[in-house]
């Protein structure tokens, strides 16, 4: 359903949020979040440009959060790096369609509607703190895993 970029890039994203009291390198969070660290470079570069991270240079640099994680979604994170596609026309551009989809796309774009939708009400906040979930969600190097 999502691209395995936009899944590197919630992997980083709940990495930060669950450690936010220091900056993390991009080899840190690549280890802690199993992805390759040159793609994860990138991913954190897309992060960065939608002002969800921020990256400060030097001996004590690295990247860190700069929306709270309790009102960043999801989808905030999907949408600066893929954003969900939605169908308003006809992807085969049938003129007989008109501006009316045909019931396969229809579908396929309710089903995307209900993905956009749960994404936007899931928060980071949400992942890290499910007491249900497994924790931490990433390794974290000053955590026990």
């Amino acid at each position: 359903m999502i691209s395995q970029t936009s899944e590197y890039a919630l992997r980083a994203i709940v990495y930060l949020a669950d450690n936010p009291t220091q900056a993390h390198t991009a080899e840190t969070i690549a280890q802690g979040t199993k992805v390759p660290v040159g793609y994860l470079a990138k991913v954190l570069q897309m992060l960065s440009r939608a002002k969800l991270v921020s990256s400060q240079r030097g001996l004590r640099g690295g990247f860190t959060l700069l929306k709270d994680a309790k009102t960043l979604t999801v989808l905030d994170v999907v949408q600066a790096i893929e954003p969900v596609a939605r169908i308003h026309t006809c992807p085969l551009n049938i003129g007989e369609h008109g501006p009316n989809l045909c019931p396969l796309h229809r579908h396929m774009d309710a089903a995307m509607a209900v993905i956009e939708q749960r994404f936007k009400d899931l928060t980071i906040h949400t992942l890290i703190s499910d007491p249900e979930a497994s924790h931490p969600l990433c390794s974290m190097p000053d955590k026990k895993a």
